[in-house]
């Protein structure tokens, strides 16, 4: 597991101002190293990870045949999204958020995402209004990704916090086109996992808690037609498995 964090350039400069051609490459490499500190940050969890035994942690028994491993523990999840609700806070910078929750599998990282942004808001000099909404977007049979999108819900859309398994990326870049229709301020997505695989669009979020290997996840609200949302621990789900609970 590896951390990836873009460094903000220095800024302290020298004391005398230097040629004018020396000038013209520090500020290319300023302006890259700006875009680079704008990238998110994450935590990459490397493809040939087989995560943890399941007899380290607690799972439930009618599960332990379904699961080869415990990718991210439940400890970790809550750690890295207390950081993101961090991020958040100081980049809105005190400006209104609409928190826009992606439902089914986002309610669990939602709930602890506010959480956390509203202990800040109580414990600190700085706090930023904060309401919530709800969204569900239905695009998976069984474990495939189709090319149907649905969704359901959503409100007032001045801005926007909400969560999604960045996979394709294709199910959030048709809600990304559903918000613009709304004209909202600003539009801002954090997702808990983002998925390497060769059938990215490119889609990148704002604000990303882990990267992960191209393989089925299920475990902290994330499901395999409904079941292991009782996980508290984000797993890989066996083959097995996946024959057992198909529909």
């Amino acid at each position: 597991m590896q951390s990836r964090r873009a460094l903000s350039p220095d800024a302290k400069g020298p004391s005398r101002s230097p040629p004018a051609d020396r000038r013209q490459h520090e500020s290319t490499d300023t302006d890259l190293k700006d875009r680079h500190s704008r990238m998110a940050s994450y935590l990459e969890i490397a493809d040939d990870s087989e995560g943890h035994d399941l007899s380290l942690f607690c799972v439930p028994k009618h599960y332990e045949e379904d699961l080869d491993s415990v990718i991210i523990p439940n400890g970790l999840i809550k750690d890295r999204t207390e950081r993101l609700a961090r991020d958040i806070v100081r980049d809105m910078g005190g400006q209104h958020i609409v928190a826009l929750c992606v439902l089914k599998g986002g309610y669990k990282f939602f709930a602890d995402l506010m959480d956390y942004i509203k202990t800040l808001n109580q414990n600190s000099d700085k706090s930023v209004p904060l309401t919530v909404d709800f969204i569900r977007l239905k695009s998976y049979s069984n474990d495939q990704s189709t090319n149907c999108v649905k969704v359901i819900g959503g409100d007032e859309l001045s801005a926007l916090t909400g969560k999604d398994i960045v996979e394709t990326g294709k199910t959030m870049e048709t809600l990304l086109n559903l918000l613009n229709e709304c004209h909202p301020k600003m539009v801002k997505v954090v997702s808990l996992l983002v998925k390497r695989t060769p059938r990215s669009s490119g889609y990148r979020p704002d604000y990303i808690g882990f990267e992960v290997p191209d393989k089925f996840l299920v475990g902290y609200a994330l499901d395999y037609n409904e079941y292991f949302r009782d996980l508290s621990h984000i797993c890989i789900l066996s083959d097995r498995a996946k024959e057992k609970y198909k529909v």
